[in-house]
């Protein structure tokens, strides 16, 4: 073979087995990615021609995400139960924007493709049925999501109000205001689609945004129940004598901190302190337990979490750096760099209802096949295997924290449940002091039995501009999904 042959063969040999390469990259390596593209249309086409398992309550059955028979080429149209109320918990599943919320997070039990599934789908291969996805069971309360969710609609509250069950980390609302339809980004035309989506995403409040787990804010007040712990845990009792001082000055600066109102304590006990939300004797617990004493306390309650799920991804909670003497005294009051989201602010009740345990929120009870025979049970789960505080410990924080109750104002109030409670006024902002704080209430009830947890935050100060509290604005929504939970509401 003379010189110019040989090359030509070699030439063509390379392009052969760069051709068979890229097969097989495209046919192996990236077949996933291309079965998932959003763009794919054959993929969008069987996964709307196989019936889209179902989202459901696990306390009444309610069906929140559902399918409907569709007159167009996809076969089936997803429809959503009181969506607006639902869609942080369920998310949308649309054709043109993918899903969200549990829809992306349940995905392949609720489209039929999870391994757990094999065998069904090769049954109905053999004998012609119809193919269908699995169901997902919730832990959601509709009783105490509906109550959460009215009064925030009604008073036009942008916030967060989450719920669970402190023994298990059930989690039995989880509400986020303002909403949005998940309904209209189910259409099956583009147009309406669009639509709903430009307006969610152009609304500068963000309807689209689950405030509930993938935003956080300073907690303000309510972060005392962590600095509380850690005194209780370094071994001061409610008795232990505090200042009473109005103000006290942040080590190393010439900044003063001051009570609410700049007002003297009330008290002079650690009890005292907690029931009147006194900022002077938290600030100094702070500097006194130090930066390892209070992080170590945080984590307990599960602050940092970097890959906590329920299953959809929650935001990373912090205390910042932590860098001075001044840093630890404003984060003692929940301050300076100190950021929660409402479902971590929820653990800190539940944390104390439950012994001084954290558990592990979850909001997915059951998954079951398309029968509705059971896939897989969750069982209740400790979230970091180690008590932020003693059980006798939590039982005196319980006690100032009904005392604390006694002391809030606001809606709601019913003497026949005895809340134990915490609020919050978080200042934040650039220009702070001249801002609408963050309004916080976080407890749990019976106090001697507990069954509900809650947390809610209404946004800069809600209806009530400056003069915003936690206890005029975000403790009736609180007490109404207590109340939801435990009757009389």
């Amino acid at each position: 073979m003379n010189t110019p042959l040989r090359k030509v063969g070699v030439a063509m040999l390379v392009m052969v087995v760069l051709l068979l390469a890229n097969a097989t990259y495209i046919q192996v390596v990236k077949a996933d990615d291309y079965r998932t593209d959003s763009r794919n249309t054959r993929v969008l086409y069987e996964e709307y021609a196989r019936q889209r398992g179902q989202i459901v309550a696990s306390t009444n059955g309610a069906v929140l995400a559902k399918v409907e028979p569709s007159n167009d080429k996809y076969k089936f149209k997803r429809t959503y139960v009181d969506g607006a109320m639902y869609a942080p918990v369920t998310g949308y599943y649309s054709i043109n924007y993918g899903s969200a919320g549990l829809e992306r997070a349940e995905d392949d039990i609720l489209n039929g493709s999870d391994p757990r599934l094999f065998v069904r789908r090769l049954s109905d291969m053999v004998t012609g049925r119809d193919p269908r996805g699995g169901n997902v069971v919730l832990t959601i309360d509709p009783a105490v999501q509906k109550a959460a969710y009215d009064l925030m609609t009604q008073r036009g509250y942008t916030g967060s109000v989450v719920a669970m069950e402190p023994k298990t980390g059930r989690i039995l609302a989880m509400v986020s205001t303002p909403s949005y339809d998940p309904n209209l980004l189910a259409a099956h035309t583009t147009k309406e689609q669009l639509t709903a989506w430009t307006a969610s995403r152009d609304d500068p409040k963000n309807p689209m945004l689950n405030r509930a787990i993938s935003e956080t804010y300073p907690p303000g007040s309510t972060f005392k129940l962590v600095t509380a712990s850690a005194a209780l845990e370094a071994g001061m009792g409610p008795d232990t004598t505090v200042t009473n001082a109005p103000n006290v000055k942040l080590p190393g600066t010439q900044t003063t901190l001051e009570n609410y109102g700049g007002a003297p304590c009330p008290g002079t006990t650690f009890k005292d302190a907690l029931a009147h939300s006194c900022n002077v004797p938290f600030a100094t617990f702070a500097g006194q337990l130090g930066k390892d004493k209070l992080t170590k306390a945080a984590q307990n309650f599960g602050i940092g979490q970097s890959d906590l799920t329920v299953p959809m991804r929650v935001a990373q909670s912090g205390l910042g750096p932590l860098d001075s003497q001044g840093a630890l005294y404003q984060s003692g009051i929940g301050q300076r760099d100190v950021k929660l989201t409402p479902l971590q602010d929820c653990l800190l009740s539940a944390t104390v209802a439950n012994g001084g345990m954290a558990m592990k929120p979850q909001l997915v009870q059951s998954v079951l096949a398309p029968d509705l025979s059971t896939i897989e049970n969750y069982s209740p789960a400790q979230l970091t295997g180690t008590a932020a505080l003693s059980s006798a410990n939590a039982a005196i924080l319980r006690d100032m924290m009904v005392a604390s109750e006694g002391f809030t104002g606001g809606g709601g109030k019913d003497g026949a449940l005895q809340i134990a409670s915490k609020t919050g006024t978080a200042e934040h902002g650039t220009d702070s002091k001249n801002t609408a704080p963050h309004a916080w209430y976080t407890g749990f009830a019976p106090s001697n039995d507990p069954q509900i947890a809650v947390s809610v935050i209404v946004e800069s100060g809600g209806n009530r501009g400056l003069a915003a509290t936690g206890g005029s604005v975000a403790a009736e929504i609180g007490r109404a999904a207590i109340k939801a939970k435990l009757g009389g509401g």
